[in-house]
């Protein structure tokens, strides 16, 4: 297992090379001045003030010069700071990366738990009037986006019956069970699309295994329907499960962009959101990069279950 994990942690070097070059040449390709933001509100400045503005950011030197001395201080730890407010953004992820993990953790649990069992009674049950009811279930979940099903969310459980806060965030050191009440709605929000996508993988993972031989000889053996499900089926049909939750994983960040503004959430989906509004590059950059490193890392996660399911694997 060693050797395994050291292979893998070792990929994530060129992988996060690759995505810090592709994100800082997409970010420099967008159109408009970096000094504008800089400047602020009084544009009224001559040329050459301009160009010092530019000479003391960096803007001046070569492309290839400015990513040298980025990702040198990257690797430092220093993400620079916000050419809009300048404040530094290793103090902005503290406060709102654990916003946005949270709600990514709280999504994926809440999905995970929904679609995994009844995928897999939807396969046990074959042709049930269970099954047709989760196909119905995924084609809608599939179907509403997700910021349409935060608004309806809103509109009932908000306005309509008074149940949760449309809006605010509470931390949970503060106060455990207001942060539940005020992370339920975004929660839901990201967790139903991401279940009916993977209620609909599991229950075909699951009937590709029911009809593997060993599975019938297991049933042959007299094995009770429930041992033959927990030892034969669910082992084998883990794999494409997890590499679903997996790429499933990387459309939930995505999501946080649209349901932290929607809900007022301070994460990194409504500070991204807004630094793109006010073309503030500096931190779509590092907030960008922040986001591939969590999706990278959670690939490497992936492959680990993979290798824990799947022994054979750690071989190759």
């Amino acid at each position: 297992m060693g050797p395994y994990l050291i292979r893998r942690f070792l990929l994530l070097i060129p992988v996060l090379l690759g995505v810090s070059i592709l994100v800082f040449t997409l970010i420099h390709q967008i159109p408009g001045d970096a000094t504008m933001i800089a400047i602020g509100t009084d544009q009224r400045i001559t040329e050459e003030q301009r160009q010092r503005v530019r000479e003391a950011y960096g803007l001046d030197e070569s492309l290839p010069m400015q990513y040298a001395k980025w990702m040198g201080h990257v690797l430092q730890g220093d993400l620079g700071k916000s050419l809009r407010t300048r404040r530094p953004l290793t103090e902005e992820l503290q406060l709102r990366l654990p916003v946005t993990l949270q709600l990514a953790a709280f999504a994926g649990i809440l999905g995970t738990a929904i679609a995994i069992p009844i995928g897999v009674l939807a396969a046990v049950r074959r042709n049930s009037r269970l099954d047709y009811l989760a196909t119905v279930g995924t084609l809608i979940g599939i179907s509403v986006p997700n910021f349409l099903l935060a608004t309806l969310l809103v509109l009932v459980f908000s306005f309509k019956l008074k149940w949760l806060p449309p809006i605010g965030y509470v931390p949970f050191r503060d106060d455990p069970t207001q942060n539940l009440k005020v992370m339920l709605m975004p929660s839901i929000s990201l967790a139903l699309p991401l279940a009916a996508v993977l209620m609909r993988y599991t229950r075909s993972a699951v009937l590709e295994a029911l009809a593997h031989d060993h599975v019938r000889t297991a049933r042959a053996k007299g094995l009770s329907s429930s041992t033959v499900l927990v030892r034969h089926v669910l082992k084998n049909a883990s794999i494409p499960i997890i590499t679903v939750a997996g790429l499933q994983f990387a459309i939930l960040l995505g999501g946080t962009v649209i349901i932290e503004q929607i809900f007022g959430l301070p994460g990194i989906g409504r500070y991204i959101y807004e630094s793109i509004s006010t073309r503030d590059y500096a931190v779509v950059q590092s907030v960008t990069l922040v986001m591939a490193t969590i999706f990278v890392l959670v690939s490497v996660g992936v492959d680990i279950l993979y290798a824990v399911m799947d022994p054979r694997l750690r071989h190759r």
